[in-house]
């Protein structure tokens, strides 16, 4: 069954790198985002744990926790983590899943549950294992995105979604295309106009149903 927006994620147990532990444990209070690669020592997925890894901060700063999942062992990330650490420019913190028995990639609904590693695979057989998914500490998934092999991921797309999802969660509005932090965000149509005076004072009318305001703080 696939995986939807405002699912509760599977509870399962997973062997990371630096221990195993179960998922819902694992996120705790936190915002965690779950970011999974059909290889280890694999070209483009070597420099998004790059990216990854140098945007610690900026996870750190939002109360996000990440982790990888890769469909190989523990004793292949831990090498691959050095070869990231020389492309990246940065030590990878965070751990990674070994789902070489692939319970997290089809149980998140990235493999069927058919599906199965054979001798001297290829990443092509695990092509579609190339998502990110963003988790509240409800434990409930918020957003996932899916990408092919031969295009890296955008993590500053992430980072946007990501600060997104935390004010709308938080202060009960919407953000527009292209919103960046400090932007103006949108009025819940669902809110009247009184309402919506008496909650975030100012704001402008584009459409009947298109209301904009100051972001709260």
């Amino acid at each position: 069954m696939a995986l939807r927006i405002n699912d509760d994620i599977p509870n399962l147990t997973v062997t990371t790198d630096q221990g195993s532990f179960a998922l819902h444990d694992w996120i705790g209070d936190d915002w965690a985002i779950i970011f999974s690669h059909p290889k280890d020592f694999t070209p483009v997925c070597t420099t998004e744990f790059g990216a990854v890894a140098r945007l610690d901060a900026e996870w750190k700063k939002r109360g996000t926790k990440v982790l990888g999942v890769s469909v190989d062992g523990v004793e292949e990330h831990v090498r691959w983590k050095r070869d990231i650490e020389t492309a990246g420019g940065a030590a990878p913190q965070f751990p990674i899943v070994a789902d070489d028995g692939l319970e997290i990639s089809k149980a998140f609904d990235m493999l069927p549950a058919e599906a199965y590693l054979p001798d001297g695979r290829t990443p092509n057989d695990s092509a579609t294992v190339r998502a990110v998914f963003i988790i509240g500490p409800d434990k409930k998934l918020k957003l996932s995105m899916t990408y092919p092999m031969t295009v890296g991921r955008n993590f500053g797309e992430v980072l946007r979604a990501l600060d997104a999802l935390q004010l709308s969660t938080g202060k009960g509005v919407a953000t527009p295309a292209d919103w960046q932090v400090g932007q103006d965000v949108v009025i819940p149509a669902t809110l009247s106009d009184d309402d919506a005076k008496a909650k975030f004072g100012e704001f402008k009318t584009v459409l009947p149903y298109l209301r904009m305001t100051k972001a709260p703080q």
